[in-house]
């Protein structure tokens, strides 16, 4: 993600506010500093309970199956994982677009999808193997993933587009919140590995009964469900990368940060044991220090870019400047010898990882291809870009470190040339500013 402000940006051009578009002028109001708040909450509940397994639990669950072969292992669990959240997402973005219950829209995804997700986090804590423990995280990524398709719609179904910086902004620090308090936890924990998995997950899921109380969701009868065949069904997933231009191009930009937060997270265990030279036992503590300093910056980046990006109606300037600041910081972990220069790139890390996915959501919600009838659907297909690095990285993770005989400099070196390709992905967007 490097770039500069290219000729394409007039970034001293007069700011103008954000036009919504013609669904979101038919008359969604603005939400509370309440709701957003309970929706904030839950958003960061199913973050704790999905990441706190990638960052650690599941690293440490392998290395106790499998330790004679922990990181080949760990690929294919998070590689296979990420391959049924790749699918999950749209999937069940989709059945929930469509969905008529009383209930609304949403909620039966979120309740059902969180139960799921807390009996497979059960699995894989009790597993006795590799393919036990595998199977668990597949559910378990199915489950959660059935949550986020559904989440994330609420951004569009609830608020509008004049304030959705800000309330992107509120979820971009959702995650990195989700992460300290799941390494938190962690190490707080008694060493009893069912605890350290089922704990995130149920405190998670108390939060996301709590936007289940208070959510206005939208309702639907059969009759406003426009009919589908399996045909259909299959080929509403095709969005056409030249009709849908700068949905594309946003999903590529998205895609290629990701891979490189990817690395970090699927890897970072490992660094500090094998380049570092910490011991296994340091590991949660370390990994929560290095989160908390992160989120920190995710925070506040997050927060102060969402108001500033809604009130000058500019979002790509803000996504590229923060896709280069990341691969900044992921270059920083590479040259690092010491704890102390990880520290250095988790603070570029988090202030480009918080500006990035607080304005980048928002623009993505303004080019949706149909908000109205498939927004769950539309975004459960951006939130591929999330969930196909999950496989990439830890794909290509051990290949890079065969070629530089296990050297985790290389590694990182790579995540950060991939991040700062971001960048460029961002500038044929011509639907934003």
């Amino acid at each position: 993600m490097s770039e500069s402000v290219p000729s394409g940006i007039d970034a001293s051009a007069s700011a103008a506010p954000v036009r919504p578009d013609a669904a979101d002028a038919a008359g969604t109001s603005r939400v509370s500093h309440f709701f957003v708040f309970v929706y904030a909450l839950a958003y960061t509940g199913v973050w704790l309970a999905l990441l706190t397994p990638m960052l650690v639990t599941i690293a440490l669950r392998v290395r106790q199956i499998a330790p004679d072969n922990a990181a080949g292992q760990l690929a294919l669990v998070l590689g296979v994982g990420a391959i049924f959240a790749l699918i999950g997402n749209p999937v069940f973005g989709r059945m929930s677009d469509r969905t008529t219950s009383r209930l609304g829209m949403r909620r039966p995804w979120l309740v059902g999808g969180m139960l799921c997700g807390t009996a497979a986090l059960t699995i894989i804590a009790l597993a006795p193997t590799i393919p036990i423990l595998l199977l668990g995280w597949c559910l378990a990524q199915l489950a959660f993933n059935a949550v986020l398709a559904a989440i994330v719609a609420i951004l569009p179904d609830q608020v509008p587009a004049e304030q959705r910086g800000t309330v992107a902004g509120v979820l971009g620090i959702c995650m990195p919140i989700g992460q300290v308090a799941g390494t938190f936890l962690v190490q707080a924990l008694p060493s009893s590995m069912l605890l350290r998995f089922i704990v995130p997950a149920v405190v998670g899921s108390i939060a996301v009964l709590l936007l289940v109380a208070v959510l206005p969701d939208r309702r639907q009868t059969p009759g406003d469900v426009p009919p589908s065949d399996l045909r259909n069904f299959l080929r509403s997933f095709w969005l056409s990368p030249a009709r849908h231009s700068d949905f594309a191009w946003a999903w590529f930009s998205r895609f290629l940060l990701v891979t490189g937060t990817a690395f970090l997270t699927t890897y970072q265990s490992y660094y500090l044991i094998e380049k570092l030279g910490h011991a296994d036992t340091e590991v949660p503590s370390l990994i929560f220090k290095a989160m908390l300093v992160q989120a920190s910056l995710i925070v506040v980046s997050s927060l102060v870019s969402g108001q500033v990006s809604d009130a000058t109606g500019r979002r790509k300037i803000f996504v590229l400047i923060a896709a280069a600041v990341y691969g900044a910081g992921l270059w920083c972990i590479a040259a690092a010898d010491s704890y102390a220069g990880l520290l250095v790139g988790m603070v570029f890390t988090g202030i480009g990882q918080g500006v990035y996915f607080a304005v980048e959501l928002a623009l993505v919600t303004q080019i949706l291809p149909d908000r109205k009838l498939d927004a769950a659907k539309d975004l459960g297909m951006f939130n591929i870009a999330n969930a196909l690095p999950q496989s990439v990285a830890p794909a290509l993770g051990p290949l890079i470190l065969t070629a530089s005989s296990g050297d985790y400099t290389w590694l990182f070196v790579v995540a950060g040339g991939i991040a700062f390709m971001a960048a460029f992905a961002i500038l044929p967007l011509k639907g934003v500013r």
